[in-house]
């Protein structure tokens, strides 16, 4: 079932975003071009767990949606992180000034396989706390919220969390919990 990339051209290149147009065959011998692939860098995203019990959520605007949205800390994977793991306590640090004891990874998902190249790394992060001031990029302006698994299970029942990815990542944190069983 797997194509074969006959050719790629890059059609745009900026810091967030690459596409490209690949000419492929399939095993059939039928050729498809233009196939537009986006060229995403990894993103992380995090479910921190404070020692209280809470969850550190954020709401923040979200500008393509036009909406506020209430999501996990994340962000994308930069060249300077030593690793995933450390690319999400960085964005979480940045975001919320929160710090964690221990992170688990628990799986990686694709926003969209059909256009996308990379993959979003899901941890669960325990022991957060306070530790300094946000440090957000010139086009964030986000609030920190503090949620119990009621609160969220309350937003999803209200459709309040509507990014695909920040529901997933409550899927398998509250499932790695126990809040949520799979038979």
């Amino acid at each position: 079932m797997k194509w074969k990339t006959l050719s790629s051209r890059y059609i745009f290149r900026d810091q967030w975003l690459t596409m490209r147009a690949d000419t492929c065959e399939r095993p059939d011998g039928k050729i498809i071009e233009p196939y537009y692939v986006y060229e995403f860098t990894d993103w992380v995203i995090t479910v921190p767990i404070t020692k209280e019990g809470k969850i550190v959520m954020l709401k923040q605007y979200r500008h393509a949606l036009g909406e506020v949205c209430i999501e996990f800390p994340g962000g994308c994977v930069d060249a300077a992180d030593e690793n995933i793991a450390a690319a999400a306590a960085r964005e979480l640090l940045e975001e919320t000034g929160y710090m964690c004891d221990h992170y688990e990874y628990l799986c990686h998902t694709s926003a969209n396989p059909s256009t996308n190249i990379n993959r979003m790394h899901i941890f669960l992060a325990t022991g957060a706390e306070l530790k300094q001031d946000q440090q957000l990029d010139h086009a964030e302006d986000i609030d920190v919220i503090l949620c119990n698994k009621e609160e969220i299970m309350q937003l999803i029942k209200d459709h309040a969390i509507v990014q695909s990815m920040h529901m997933t990542a409550i899927f398998y944190a509250f499932q790695k919990l126990g809040w949520i069983e799979i038979k």
